[in-house]
């Protein structure tokens, strides 16, 4: 009994440092990147071709080789460049609306779709689907039966 509390033990005190590890994944270059916004071009730092890009860049190594995650290098970059270097908008406040803006319009306009759609397919343009159609005279019947012949 005092075997099975031991090894139960020594099993808790390695699984303890491997979840604190799991807990904070370590950062990348591309991870970052996408996210910050290259402060002279006003692109996306991923795709920026500019010395401060490179400078960046440079900064976002030094700080992931210092062991830092993702949260903790771009505040790191905010404290360097400013607000703007970050890609997303805040999520309260003012930036809320960059979020709120596009889905209220996407829910609006989907629920006029769904009110104007019903009347709309009830409307027919004039002259369709009123009364029978009409026949053919015989000179029209024998006028499509030669053209008809032509194509075949």
């Amino acid at each position: 009994m005092r075997r099975v509390a031991l090894l139960w033990a020594l099993v808790a005190a390695l699984a303890a440092p491997a979840a604190g590890l799991a807990a904070a994944p370590k950062a990348s270059l591309p991870d970052v990147e996408d996210e910050v916004m290259c402060t002279s071009c006003n692109v996306a730092l991923n795709i920026a071709e500019s010395r401060q890009a490179d400078r960046q860049r440079a900064l976002i190594r030094s700080l992931i080789a210092q062991g830092l995650d993702k949260r903790q290098i771009k505040a790191a970059l905010v404290t360097e460049y400013g607000e703007d270097v970050l890609a997303l908008p805040d999520s309260d406040g003012f930036g809320l609306t960059a979020y709120a803006v596009p889905i209220g319009l996407v829910v609006v306009l989907a629920g006029a779709l769904v009110l104007l759609l019903p009347s709309w397919r009830r409307r027919s343009p004039a002259g369709i689907g009123e009364g029978a159609s009409a026949t053919l005279s015989d000179e029209d019947a024998r006028r499509l039966d030669e053209d008809l012949g032509r194509y075949a």
